[in-house]
């Protein structure tokens, strides 16, 4: 066990911007936290401040000196000749060789194939000392956890509970806000129409020479209960203020409402893809596949799971007709050019173009300029700073909007969607997830995200078993 690790009015701040301040916390034995926030909230910086790696900005950490800690970070380059799943158990075996009573994972489940997923989350939920964890992983969150940390706007608010909990409480407190905000601005209209007549009266006063000595005229003002100018401006500002105290710091994320390119004539209901004992491998080698058998329909939504190196990713260049790889059996695929690609690296985007000049270029001829704002409005590019930025200086989260932009702009009849959730936040998550779920033609999907996949609405799954695909 260890004495609580306590946070006094710790702060940190990059430059431009206060991840948070004022934060005064302790952490008892046998915490789970769970830390979210947006990309580039200070989450991963915020671990390392918790076990002395780094200074705080402001305040300080008092660390109790019977803590020991061992730390998994999000990137682990010492085993680089390993897979995603292999790196991570290498170094947790390596964090927990020192017996840590504080165990510190930074997104632990990015690319985690199904099989060391399962195997993480049985050893998460048997570790008896504290567990503080970043992570954007859903079934982790509200498996694992018994604390939520939320860092938003400048603030970590902490919320009691698992991830369900915290959507719930954060729900009933927005609303309840919005709630105070909309009664506060009734108010404010009806203190501004009072504040609008009492001027009005005090110049006509004035104008008839009473302002000053007509005694009947006070006399009446103050038994109907009317305040002067002065303080019904007063009252006036005095509830701006407390509408602005009850906006601060209440971050609601815009949705996504996408237009697809597609026609009703692109939707009729046909085969896209139909493969009958099909056969997949490389010149010079044993099959990677064999007797596959699969049909992909205009309107189907079709998940393709399986462990890491298990052959997914040779699949779909199969479909894609990568020349390197082999392929026997009766293939029907569409047209290269009606088939979509898109995965954790957004390999559709080119650097050097700024964001308006990636969707510029996919609309048709003649799209004006406003028009073409108007568009990349609907995916929240809105300032012109973001509208012309370059493609290399976007962060993850805008990136992932705007390759979703160039489906809507350019949509194809089949959508490939290869491990797309991996290093998102939760809120670019849930944009992944508006525009999939309004998507009109076919998806194919790698994913080891449970959730993710029923939030898109799956029809089918297939799951790659002994060199073949299996229908679940």
């Amino acid at each position: 066990m260890h004495k609580p690790i306590q946070l006094k009015n710790v702060g940190l701040y990059f430059l431009h911007k206060i991840c948070f301040e004022n934060v005064n916390l302790q952490i008892q034995y046998g915490s789970k936290i769970a830390i979210i926030g947006r990309n580039g909230s200070g989450k991963s910086t915020l671990l390392k401040i918790l076990q002395g790696i780094l200074l705080p900005t402001s305040g300080i950490i008092k660390i109790p000196e019977n803590v020991v800690f061992g730390y998994v970070p999000q990137v682990v380059e010492q085993f680089e000749n390993l897979s995603g799943g292999q790196r991570l158990n290498e170094a947790l075996t390596e964090a927990l060789s020192v017996d840590p009573n504080v165990l510190l994972l930074d997104e632990p489940t990015n690319h985690l194939d199904l099989s060391n997923r399962k195997s993480l989350m049985r050893m998460l939920h048997s570790y008896q000392g504290t567990l503080i964890v970043v992570s954007h992983d859903v079934e982790l969150l509200r498996s694992c956890i018994d604390t939520v940390w939320h860092i938003d706007n400048g603030y970590i608010t902490v919320f009691s509970g698992n991830y369900d909990d915290y959507l719930k409480e954060r729900k009933t407190t927005i609303e309840q806000r919005l709630a105070t905000v909309k009664q506060l601005k009734k108010e404010q209209v009806k203190a501004s129409d009072a504040f609008q007549k009492e001027k009005q009266r005090e110049a006509k006063s004035k104008k008839s020479g009473k302002a000053e000595n007509d005694k009947t005229l006070k006399g009446k003002m103050k038994e109907t209960g009317s305040y002067t100018a002065g303080k019904k401006r007063g009252k006036l500002g005095h509830i701006s203020d407390q509408i602005g105290k009850e906006l601060s710091g209440l971050f609601i994320p815009e949705e996504i409402v996408p237009k697809f390119s597609l026609t009703a004539a692109d939707l009729l209901n046909r085969a896209l893809v139909t493969i009958s004992e099909g056969l997949v491998g490389y010149q010079d080698s044993e099959p990677i596949f064999t007797d596959i058998f699969l049909s992909i329909g205009s309107q189907d939504r079709v998940a393709l799971l399986g462990d890491n190196g298990s052959g997914k990713s040779t699949f779909i260049k199969a479909l894609l007709g990568d020349t390197q790889v082999i392929k026997s059996g009766q293939w029907n695929v569409i047209k290269r050019e009606d088939i979509g690609y898109l995965d954790q690296h957004y390999g559709t985007l080119s650097p050097e173009c700024s964001v308006f000049e990636t969707i510029q270029k996919l609309l048709p001829v003649g799209t004006s300029h406003a028009e073409v704002r108007r568009y990349l409005n609907d995916f929240l590019f809105r300032k012109n700073e973001e509208v012309n930025a370059l493609v290399a200086t976007l962060s993850g989260g805008e990136k992932a909007r705007l390759s979703l932009a160039q489906i809507a702009a350019k949509t194809p009849k089949l959508l490939i969607l290869d491990e797309v959730t991996n290093n998102l936040d939760l809120e670019t998550r849930a944009h992944v997830i508006e525009v999939l779920r309004e998507y009109p033609a076919a998806l194919l999907v790698i994913s080891h995200d449970a959730d993710f996949l029923k939030q898109i609405g799956i029809t089918d799954e297939y799951y790659v078993k002994n060199g073949t695909l299996v229908r679940c």
